[in-house]
């Protein structure tokens, strides 16, 4: 019994598609139950309409309100505990979907299907900053993630419901995801999978969306584990206090040697802030896990 939910603005040449896809998928995987919701978020061509032809559940919202929100109201509304997220544009193989679910009952808080492929490398632009944007995550979380923000996931919706206030509304809901389940120790599976073309145009902006998901990372940084942030700029700050001391010394500068001490005592402050800010993270650390 799972539930499978579609995120889909103006995806009218694939989201007919991808949900018989899908439909067919798990019927020949002996998936019982299975419900298919596709969440339309306003799109103006027709997607919810042709979704719906195809045998989905079909949410709309008025507006465009971001993937995330599309997501997190799919997951709300969902019957099924097991959750199946995926896209509407044809980018990930479908076919994929019973093993990624296999996985995820061997016990696993979440199995993410890592994206490979020439078609997920194709973009000389996007590749840098996907490299950026993964450095920064794994920074945060203290380990190797092959593949921070593929939307191909399977988890549990009461598991995830109480991160929602956490959560990106927009294209960083899978990055803000995959930190929040890695900073509360709950387990995370990569499985390679095949990355595919994209039918239609894509709606993700670049500079936009790479700016914005690194706000949330920097956020997740200052909720989950605020002692890594505040440690690294306190170090920073000694430092370049260390640097001006020892010009000081060298010249007999007294600004250098007063930017020293300066350095110094803002060091010490950092580190007590962040200190403060962890009895803080573990606080509400204790409140997830009453929640969940």
């Amino acid at each position: 019994m799972i539930s499978v939910i579609i995120p889909a603005f103006n995806e009218r040449d694939a989201i007919h598609d991808t949900v018989t896809s899908i439909r067919s998928t798990l019927a020949q995987a002996d998936f019982s139950d299975v419900e298919i919701i596709v969440v339309d978020d306003g799109s103006t061509d027709g997607t919810g309409a042709l979704a719906m032809d195809a045998g989905a559940m079909v949410l709309r919202n008025l507006e465009n309100l971001g993937y995330g929100f599309s997501l997190k109201r799919g997951v709300a509304a969902a019957k099924h505990d097991t959750i199946v997220i995926t896209d509407a544009d044809g980018t990930y193989p479908i076919t994929q979907i019973p093993n990624l679910v296999s996985r995820y009952r061997e016990g696993w808080d979440m199995v993410v299907g890592a994206r490979t492929g020439e078609r997920y490398r194709e973009s000389a632009i996007k590749a840098p900053l996907r490299a950026i944007l993964k450095g920064l995550v794994e920074f945060t979380a203290g380990r190797s993630i092959p593949d921070p923000n593929s939307g191909l996931r399977v988890f549990s919706r009461d598991g995830i419901s109480p991160f929602f206030p956490n959560l990106s509304d927009s294209f960083s809901f899978t990055t803000s995801s995959t930190l929040a389940y890695m900073l509360r120790k709950r387990t995370v599976l990569y499985v390679e999978i095949e990355y595919h073309h994209r039918i239609g145009a894509t709606k993700v902006r670049l500079l936009r969306d790479s700016l914005r998901t690194m706000q949330y990372i920097v956020s997740a940084i200052t909720y989950y584990n605020p002692l890594k942030l505040f440690l690294l700029l306190s170090c920073l700050t000694l430092i370049f206090g260390a640097l001006c001391g020892v010009v000081g010394l060298w010249t007999g500068s007294g600004t250098a040697l007063l930017a020293a001490a300066v350095a110094a005592v803002a060091g010490v402050v950092v580190f007590s802030l962040g200190l403060l800010a962890d009895q803080t993270s573990q606080i509400n650390a204790r409140s997830d896990r009453n929640s969940s």
